[in-house]
């Protein structure tokens, strides 16, 4: 099995064993894809203007392993050259809820008049902008930016109350790609 991954012009791909470094005019990612269930069937290999991922197997996790790793590689190249962003929005009905960004987390305040500030983590290099009820996450790598998003959504997750009265929380309502 080969799938075969096309590098768009003004993109730079280096493929050093499983370490896959992509760099356009937005940054750079890196990740390395080693592992111990394919490290022996799954090669990465460059070409000119492509990279394949391929395997001489034909296991059905072999080949679900190939089709995760080219998935991977198409969204690294699509971040360093367009990004990616997840639009959120901040929802309260009981008490009025504040967020801040404080380093390398975010701070959500007074939700469901808690005392204690709720933290979520914010991944990587993703930028995080609050402006009034609106919540911007961006970055160029789309698990990071994901992840972030999702932090930010469960630290705000409402538990040992009725979800039909406590709509309150943040939620992601927009993803641009």
């Amino acid at each position: 099995m080969e799938i075969v991954v096309k590098i768009p012009e003004k993109t730079e791909v280096t493929v050093q064993g499983f370490k896959v470094l992509v760099s356009g005019s937005k940054g750079k990612v890196e990740k390395d894809f080693s592992s111990p269930l394919f490290n022996k069937e799954v090669k990465i290999t460059k070409e000119t203007h492509t990279v394949k991922v391929h395997s001489e197997s034909m296991k059905r996790k072999i080949k679900s392993q190939v089709g995760g790793v080219a998935a991977h590689i198409r969204n690294m190249i699509k971040g360093v050259n367009s990004g990616y962003s997840a639009k959120m929005k901040i929802v309260f009905m009981h008490f009025p809820v504040t967020a801040k960004v404080a380093g390398k987390e975010v701070t959500v305040a007074n939700f469901l008049g808690e005392k204690a500030p709720r933290r979520a983590e914010i991944i990587g290099d993703t930028k995080v902008e609050i402006k009034g009820e609106e919540i911007f996450v961006s970055g160029i790598d789309k698990e990071a930016v994901s992840q972030t998003a999702a932090n930010i959504e469960t630290a705000t997750r409402v538990s040992a109350r009725d979800r039909r009265v406590f709509q309150d929380g943040i939620f992601v309502t927009e993803k641009v790609n």
